[in-house]
Order: structure tokens, then sequence, then C-alpha cells
């Protein structure tokens, strides 16, 4: 697969670079606390640990504050903290100091490469807050670990990011407490829509579930077609109206067969709305009013990058999306929409669409996304 490809290179040159400028930078050894007593550390380097308890709130011992006294005996003033926070801080790593104004320029770069991989500026901003604190400070025993330990401080980093809002779907469809359980999905044109539909009804019925289709798309030429197709291969009921018929009473009239033949779920096909078409949107919203479905699916495309995080976005703001489901995947060399639409948008990926047959649905996991940007070589597919 091309998962990750092009972030996965340039983050393993980014490693080695930042590696290398991080020891490059190497000024003044640090004695470790553990290794020596307090009182053996030289005079000026005493009172500059104590100036950074000043900045930083840290509690000072009284036995620190005679020692600076003596040190100082009253000529040295004490510094205000404005002042104090205009003075370059020092990073610890490898038992080496490291100034931040070069801890700064390797950031400038991730920030650099995790932008143009289409991650999302905010995310983007997390990902290097996030590395910044755990860099500024770091202790490593050996030169040689510093890239190891700009990896892994990376990785938690990006795993904090993509383990926001996670949910079950399987598990959300043991729990249902209403029958029929009814799914809505929404989206754009060419996201893959209606084959994401078929995997999710393919799925239903290996969990022993019941599923009905209704064919809300009546407006897309071949798209009533299109889910009839599908629903012979699976073997599931179609409910169908003519091609421009009301959308929202084809999924009525689905509800209502799923209600009198006792049918677990209903899943709800819907036009490719342009995110931008009020009048089409306002459509949806009439069918959500209709359906009240227990979930609202956005599917979107992971080649479409920022694009289709801010069509998740527009969505959201119209009907409201439960979570997302992202398509193509497999042919995704960036990761950007992959990264980051579940931080940006704050709503969970269900699955990852890695296929085109209808077992190539993966459910969403930090760890899978993880090992394929960070692993020398790509896994297999794992079915879902």
């Amino acid at each position: 697969m091309a998962l990750f490809r092009s972030l996965k290179n340039k983050l393993k040159r980014f490693k080695n670079k930042a590696e290398k400028e991080l020891e490059d930078v190497i000024e003044v050894e640090v004695i470790e606390e553990d290794e020596v007593d307090k009182n053996e550390i030289l005079q000026d380097d005493f009172v500059e640990v104590v100036k950074e308890d000043i900045v930083t709130g840290r509690e000072t011992s009284l036995e620190d504050l005679r020692k600076v006294r003596e040190i100082v005996e009253g000529v040295i003033e004490e510094p205000s903290l404005a002042e104090e926070k205009k003075k370059e801080k020092i990073s610890v790593l490898g038992g080496k100091r490291i100034r931040e104004s070069k801890l700064e320029d390797v950031l400038a770069e991730l920030e650099l490469i995790l932008l143009e991989s289409d991650i999302a500026f905010e995310a983007v901003e997390h990902v290097i807050e996030s590395v910044r604190e755990k860099l500024s400070g770091a202790k490593v025993k050996r030169k040689e670990e510093i890239g190891d330990y700009i990896e892994q401080t990376l990785k938690e980093a990006i795993r904090e990011m993509l383990s926001i809002n996670l949910i079950d779907f399987d598990e959300f469809v043991v729990n249902a407490k209403e029958k029929p359980l009814k799914i809505m999905f929404v989206g754009v044109n060419g996201t893959g829509k209606t084959t994401v539909i078929a995997k999710i009804a393919h799925r239903l019925l290996k969990m022993g579930r019941s599923v009905i289709i209704a064919a809300s798309d009546t407006f897309r030429a071949g798209a009533i077609e299109q889910l009839e197709i599908h629903a012979k291969r699976l073997g599931v009921k179609l409910i169908k109206h003519r091609p421009g018929s009301d959308p929202s009473a084809v999924a009525y009239d689905a509800i209502e067969h799923a209600k009198a033949r006792h049918k677990d779920v209903v899943l709800i096909d819907t036009a490719g709305r342009i995110q931008t078409n009020k009048n089409l949107m306002n459509e949806m919203k009439k069918i959500k009013q209709v359906t009240r479905p227990h979930l609202i699916v956005f599917v979107g495309d992971a080649l479409a990058g920022n694009d289709a995080i801010e069509q998740a976005r527009k969505f959201d703001e119209t009907v409201g999306i439960d979570c997302a489901i992202l398509t193509k995947i497999d042919a995704d060399a960036k990761g950007g929409a992959a990264l980051s639409i579940a931080y940006a948008v704050k709503k969970p990926i269900l699955f990852l669409g890695i296929g085109q047959g209808y077992q190539d649905l993966l459910p969403y996991s930090p760890d899978w996304m993880l090992n394929h940007i960070f692993e020398e070589e790509e896994r297999s597919k794992v079915e879902a």
C-alpha cells in the first residue's frame, strides 16, 4: 500500500537530520543530580538553578536559599520574572545542554513536514507543542539514543492526536436498544459512499444482523442501480423509488419496511452534496428530520487531504455528523486526512477503506496507523 509512504520517508529523514543537529549544538556537560551532592555544583550554576525555580514556580528549599544568599552576598539583585522569561532557556538532553533556539529550528522543520502532508493546522500545532514539551528538559543517557528518543517523542505526540474520541462500531450495534438501528451516510460525490454502505452491510451480516438498504440517492445517475447490484450480491433487501423521487420518502419507507419485517439495521444512502450548496444541504436536513437516525456517518476521501476535513466540518454544521469513514486509505501517500480529521473535527473515525472488496474495511486503530508511519516494512492488510 502507498499508505503514508511520503510522510514516512520525510519523518525518517527528519529523524536523522534532527539527531545530527541536536548533537552538533551540545555545549556544556551537566552534572547529574543523582551522581553528586548539590554543594559540589559551581556557584554560578547553582544560582541559575534557583533562578529557574523562580521562573517556573518550582519550590526552592530553605537550604538552597541560604546558599544563594551566601553566594551573592547581597550584591546581585533578585531578577524579575519578566526579565528571566526573556532569557534563553536551556533544555537537557543526552546529559548535555541544548540551546532552545536550535530546538525551535528543528521543530520548525517538523512543522513544515506535517503541513506539507496535508495535516490540519490545529493538529500540527498539537504535535509540535507536545514534542516541544517532551524534549525540553528530557534526559537521555547516551548520545546515540537521541535519534530514537526524538522518534519516540514524536510517536507519542501523534498517538495522542490519533486517540481522540475512539468508538467501537460493533459494540455500538450490539448495544443498540432500539430496532431498527438507523444509520445515515453523507458525503460529496466520488468518495465511495455507496461502496462503503455495501461494506458495512457485509460486516453487519457477518455479525448476524439483518439489513435493509434505502436508496435515497435519487439524483445521481446510476446510484440506485449501483446499490441494487450490491444488495443482490449481499442478499439484502433494497428499498427504492423512481429516480428524482423524494429522498426522505424512500428512507421513510425503508424504515417502515424494517419495522414490519423486524429487521435489525437500516442503512440510508444519500445523494452526494456539494457542501457549499445550501439548498441541497437543507434537503439533507429534511432526511434527518424524517428518519431520526441513530448515527450519521460522514464518508470522506483520504486522498482529498484538508478538503475532506473541510467537508466534514460543513456537514457537521449542517446535519451534525457523529463519526467518519475514510476511503482510499490504501492509496494515500501523504496521510494528512487520516492523521488529523478526528482531532480537527472532534469526531471519531470508525473505519478505513483499504481496498475494493467487501472485507476491505479496517476498524480504525491508532496503533495500526503508527505502525505504518514508523515501521520500516509496511504490514500486510488486515481484514476487518
